[in-house]
């Protein structure tokens, strides 16, 4: 492997989006480019003229609740009264149906981040006179609903660029529209801190559009004056968030509502104007969180016991298991064996699942092979839902395992790319300057890793309250550096020389800003 300088590493990361064409806000895509964007703006012009009832309908998830948020702000702005209806997940499922429709009782739903596959639902909308306008971003099945409008980038004839946008992007690109033919000076930036959340939770690809956006939105993460995000700077005594934090702490967050319990408490979290209040739900929220952390432990532990390495992908499940945390253990699986996984809730006689991708391998398309013993199933690339009978869990499991054999081994590598060998000497602040000029690091932009090679290992400390991790100062040619290996599987001996792969992040304690290396794998030991 070559050896790697600074001057490479720039090189190799700009040539990720050289392809790029939306790299600043003014560049982004117009709303004209998304189907039925100005057909669904009239009619909600209308609406507002006519003071009809309008209800928004979201999901349960980081996305759906940001797409919530984002429509129902505008509407505040402008005036407007509506209804929000954010499905309850264990009493109502997920997206628009019978029961959700009825209990509205209104002139005109608006799906956001839901409502593709929503074929029954837009029959009865039909029905009783409901105007219904679909904002989605998940694979459109081969029927659409019969809708009297749907904006979504994925569906057939759609202008909009081959780029994967998540739901509240779609429901901002409505807004855009919204804005043009009511002839409003409304500024759309002031969504562009929840826009970043979005886009990273639901881990869409972190390049072109995207990345611009989320780029421009940590900024105003930091500038914002929501309370939501006052409250959470509070409680964890935060000067400013890092993307990092996005991942790692507010999306799991905003998440956990849902998850445990109701994402009406997010919605409201977010949505509010008053200190006081944010601090109040997002005290419930850590609570649901922490309960999520416990149960999410407990559901990985078993699926372990039920895992044939020899198998071509992870499929488990257990009676009643918590609904909330399937996807969770989904992706922990799907990153601990570099395969796809799927883990089921078993209720009597039905089973709900989320599916969890690795590599390059589409998620949905592997689902869609098995289609004959499903209910139902939606999602995109990297992550699913799907519902089944136990009588054909047996039938499932086999046609999936054989249809994952059939993969070609290279679909399921990760995108992780090792740049080259890098010389303990070059990992410095300019280092640190050059990877954040780089970031969001994520999908599609992968974190860059590095080799380091013959490093000694002058002292070692067990961290965290379990004593998993594993921090090491190493030394090589006079340059010592920190290394930290979260949930270590080997531990050298102090005088030991070792090589690693990893990557290089910012530490930053008490105000001191340092380099250090996050290990991910130590290669075997040499003497």
């Amino acid at each position: 492997m070559n050896i790697i300088t600074k001057r490479n590493i720039k090189q190799i990361l700009a040539a990720r989006f050289e392809k790029d064409l939306h790299t600043k806000l003014c560049d982004l895509p117009l709303p004209c480019c998304l189907k039925d964007a100005y057909k669904a703006a009239h009619r909600i012009k209308e609406a507002i003229e006519k003071n009809e009832k309008v209800a928004i309908v979201g999901d349960y998830d980081v996305d759906g609740i940001i797409s919530c948020v984002i429509l129902s702000e505008f509407f505040d702005d402008i005036g407007f009264d509506y209804v929000v209806k954010i499905p309850n997940r264990f009493k109502d499922g997920y997206g628009l149906n019978e029961e959700i429709i009825n209990e509205l009782n209104v002139d005109v739903i608006i799906t956001v981040d839901n409502g593709i596959a929503a074929l029954e639902a837009a029959k009865l909308c039909k029905e009783k006179k409901i105007d219904l306008i679909i904002t989605d971003h998940h694979t459109p099945l081969q029927t659409l609903p019969d809708a009297y409008a749907i904006i979504n980038p994925k569906q057939k004839d759609c202008e909009f660029p081959d780029i994967e946008i998540c739901g509240a992007q779609v429901a901002w690109y409505l807004i855009a529209a919204l804005k043009e033919v009511c002839k409003l000076k409304y500024d759309m930036c002031k969504f562009l801190e929840l826009l970043a959340i979005a886009i990273i939770a639901d881990m869409m690809e972190l390049r072109d559009l995207n990345r611009a956006l989320v780029r421009r939105g940590i900024e105003c993460i930091n500038k914002s004056k929501r309370a939501a995000f006052k409250a959470i700077k509070h409680y964890y005594q935060k000067d400013k968030f890092a993307i990092d934090n996005i991942s790692f702490l507010i999306a799991p967050l905003i998440n956990s509502a849902g998850r445990m319990d109701d994402a009406s408490v997010s919605y409201k979290f977010l949505h509010t104007k008053d200190f006081n209040e944010a601090l109040n739900y997002l005290e419930q929220i850590i609570s649901f969180n922490e309960s999520r952390k416990d149960e999410e432990k407990q559901l990985f532990e078993e699926s372990l016991r039920q895992v044939d390495e020899d198998d071509a992908c992870v499929i488990v499940g257990g009676e009643k298991w918590h609904e909330g945390v399937l996807g969770i253990v989904a992706s922990r699986l799907a990153k601990h064996f570099k395969k796809p996984s799927f883990v089921f809730s078993i209720n009597e006689n039905n089973l709900k699942g989320s599916a969890r991708s690795v590599g390059k391998i589409d998620i949905l398309n592997l689902i869609s092979k098995a289609n004959i013993y499903l209910k139902n199933y939606g999602g995109h690339k990297g992550a699913a839902g799907l519902s089944l009978e136990l009588k054909d869990y047996e039938n499932f499991k086999s046609l999936i395992q054989k249809e994952s054999a059939l993969i070609n081994k290279e679909e399921f590598l990760e995108t992780e790319e090792i740049l080259g060998v890098l010389e303990p000497s070059e990992i410095d602040f300019e280092m640190l300057e050059i990877l954040e000029s780089f970031e969001p690091f994520g999908h599609k932009n992968p974190r860059p890793c590095f080799v380091l090679q013959n490093l000694k290992v002058k002292n070692k400390k067990l961290l965290g309250n379990e004593k998993k991790h594993l921090k090491l100062i190493l030394v090589k040619e006079n340059k010592t550096i920190e290394a930290l290996f979260f949930n270590f599987d080997k531990e050298p001996n102090l005088e030991d020389s070792i090589s690693l792969i990893g990557n290089i992040s910012k530490n930053e304690f008490r105000g001191l800003i340092t380099p250090q290396f996050i290990i991910q794998e130590i290669l075997p030991l040499s003497s």
